[in-house]
């Protein structure tokens, strides 16, 4: 087992106007669509909102939302299950262009854009913060998001989650040999010096076995975890409250 180690990444720490930047966040359309990304989520997806009544609006957070071109993806796929969704793409970074709201308006989910950092979040999430973004929520879903915390940062965001939603769902990087080497080999699909360097440092930080079960909230709402590995370099963990059932 390879052991995790969370890193700072570089894209983390460049100006979101910065070339590199731009280029890097371009490449993570690629990666994605090397790791199947929208596909994994899209079954996870359907699962978990089977039974859902149409009627009632649906709401979904995505923390770590990035531009929100994965989850529009999703949304798109999703059409035919009619679901009235109202969506909240959560990010540090105002990444999200007016034309993607508007494709996400054509598919019939209402979407907003809220910025701010997800651990102020979670810790004042417990208050007026967690209003403002519209909890509880139905489902929160988080994409190569969750491998840049550990220790008590970590626990922080899925004690926030398992607080404020009835369902989660995390798709990261699987930290083992494979990914490792996928990583490495990452600038044949034309990414650049910063996303060959990211894609190291997250498999490093990803997870591996129940890593994210053994650090789930042990709290009076029982729930039913599942965790697993997805296609060639994927982790993902799935948490449905118990009551739902």
């Amino acid at each position: 087992m390879i052991p995790r180690v969370v890193s700072i990444e570089v894209l983390d720490c460049l100006r979101p106007d910065n070339p590199d930047a731009m280029r890097a966040r371009r490449d993570l359309h690629r990666v994605h669509r090397v790791m199947g990304t929208r596909s994994i989520v899209l079954r996870a997806l359907r699962s978990l909102t089977a039974n859902h009544s149409k009627a009632m609006p649906l709401r979904i957070l995505e923390i770590g939302a990035g531009d929100g071109s994965l989850m529009l993806g999703v949304a798109q796929a999703m059409v035919p299950m009619r679901l009235n969704v109202l969506l909240t793409l959560f990010d540090r970074q105002p990444l999200v262009e007016p034309s993607t709201i508007e494709r996400y308006k054509e598919v019939g989910w209402n979407t907003t854009q809220q910025v701010g950092d997800v651990i102020d979040l979670a810790a004042s999430g417990f208050g007026r913060a967690a209003a403002s973004v519209n909890a509880p929520w139905h489902l929160v879903v988080s994409n190569l998001f969750l491998h840049h915390f550990e220790g008590a940062q970590l626990d922080l965001i899925l004690k926030y989650i398992s607080r404020h939603s009835q369902a989660f769902f995390a798709c990261e990087p699987r930290r083992d040999w494979l990914s490792l080497a996928g990583s490495h080999m990452i600038g044949a699909i034309g990414a650049n010096h910063v996303t060959r360097q990211d894609a190291v440092l997250s498999v490093h930080a990803g997870f591996n076995g129940n890593e994210l079960t053994d650090r789930w909230p042990n709290d009076s709402n029982p729930w039913i975890l599942q965790e697993y590995s997805a296609g060639l370099f994927s982790h993902c963990f799935r948490a449905e409250s118990a009551r739902l059932h």
